[in-house]
């Protein structure tokens, strides 16, 4: 259980190889294939089952447009996944703050290569040498992981869920440890530098976090259907349900509805949860259709300047802090590898949500799509979310 609880809570993952990221408008791209609807379907197919209660997955670009939905919504009334559902987008939230951290700087408020320290004073240990703004948007700050006492633990989620933390609360708990690296020498994905930047544009700006989002990026794209939750651990109609698995797990004490599935597995409903934790690093709450449109208005270069957009395609040339590789995210985005195309954009996770969007660079494929994983495999994506992508490139059979 401490695995795949360990995995949920990690949304830097990878659905597949990610390599250096290629040229905006790399010439050596293959030509997209159309879409595979049949492929599409058969990867969500057969839900709920104990790994994936629903998924609805949204297709788009010059090459056709899909759209379909799998499992049910609700384990005890088995009403199906809606198409329009709401959703915790978890760590797809850090492309929303980095965009508003690269708008600051594109109006001068802000100077990404100076120190967080200049910004914040005060918030960082006086032994961290000078961290540049710059860095905890390409995780390469080092700034230590978020340490919060029991948040892999089942009985501790469950007993805290309706709990608020202030972004200063939940950075402090990293910064008990010295730091991880040197600034811009390696990679290290955390989701303390996002909370940081959180704090920054809140500090910079005067407004609440919710009021950018609403005035920066949800407004000008007219996004209506994406929030910041603050405190409120609802989710609007329509919305799955999220579930979390908890065989073996004492509840004793707990007030959580538990739904067995099969006869076999139980899982806790962990829909209702204060996002304050995550927060700018993972709090935000969208549709598919809005994050498709999220995606197109920031690529089309609505949101930010020619200068700011390069830095979303740019990823560093430092290693991974684990050593598992070279680098592979931007300052604000992510750059993977699905067979022979290069995708950009970000995944997330919460309990009970697995969700992502991606595009390549021209907009020619766009894929948003969430699914209500009860688990984790280890490599921090469920099983389900690998076949969506494989098949978001498959090209579908040849014809006679």
């Amino acid at each position: 259980m401490r695995s795949a609880l360990t995995a949920l809570a990690t949304a830097a993952t990878l659905l597949f190889t990610a390599l250096p990221a290629l040229a905006a408008d790399d010439p050596g791209q293959p030509e997209l294939p159309a879409i595979n609807a049949a492929a599409l379907a058969a990867a969500i197919a057969g839900l709920p089952d104990e790994d994936t209660t629903g998924a609805l997955v949204r297709i788009t670009g010059e090459r056709g447009q899909w759209s379909g939905t799998s499992g049910e919504s609700d384990l005890r009334t088995h009403a199906p996944v809606r198409p329009d559902g709401y959703f915790r987008i978890g760590s797809t939230t850090k492309v929303y703050t980095a965009v508003m951290v690269l708008q600051l700087a594109q109006e001068h408020r802000i100077d990404l290569d100076q120190p967080v320290q200049r910004y914040l004073p005060g918030l960082l240990p006086a032994s961290y040498p000078k961290i540049p703004v710059y860095t905890l948007l390409d995780h390469t700050s080092g700034l230590p992981s978020v340490d919060i006492d029991g948040l892999y633990d089942p009985q501790w989620i469950l007993k805290h869920r309706y709990e608020y933390w202030s972004p200063r609360q939940v950075v402090e708990t990293a910064l008990k440890h010295p730091i991880d690296f040197q600034p811009g020498t390696a990679q290290k994905y955390t989701n303390t530098a996002y909370v940081t930047a959180g704090m920054l544009v809140e500090k910079i700006t005067g407004r609440s976090y919710a009021r950018n989002l609403r005035e920066r990026i949800t407004g000008p794209l007219g996004l209506c259907h994406t929030y910041y939750p603050n405190d409120d651990p609802h989710l609007p109609n329509p919305a799955a349900r999220g579930y979390l698995n908890v065989d073996g797990v004492d509840l004793t004490g707990i007030d959580v509805d538990v739904v067995t599935l099969n006869g076999t597995t139980k899982l806790a409903d962990v829909t209702e949860m204060n996002q304050s934790i995550p927060g700018a690093a993972g709090a935000i709450i969208s549709t598919s259709a809005d994050l498709d449109a999220f995606i197109t208005g920031l690529f089309d270069g609505r949101l930010l300047g020619e200068e700011m957009m390069s830095r979303l395609f740019t990823v560093p040339e430092v290693p991974m802090f684990d050593g598992t590789g070279m680098a592979t995210f931007s300052q604000g985005l992510m750059s993977l590898q699905l067979g022979p195309f290069t995708v950009w954009g970000k995944t997330g996770s919460r309990y009970g949500y697995s969700s992502g969007v991606f595009a390549t660079r021209d907009l020619k494929r766009k894929m948003a799509y969430s699914v209500n994983a009860t688990v984790k495999s280890q490599d921090g994506q469920p099983k389900i979310v690998q076949e969506i992508a494989k098949a978001a490139v498959t090209p579908p059979p040849a014809h006679p």
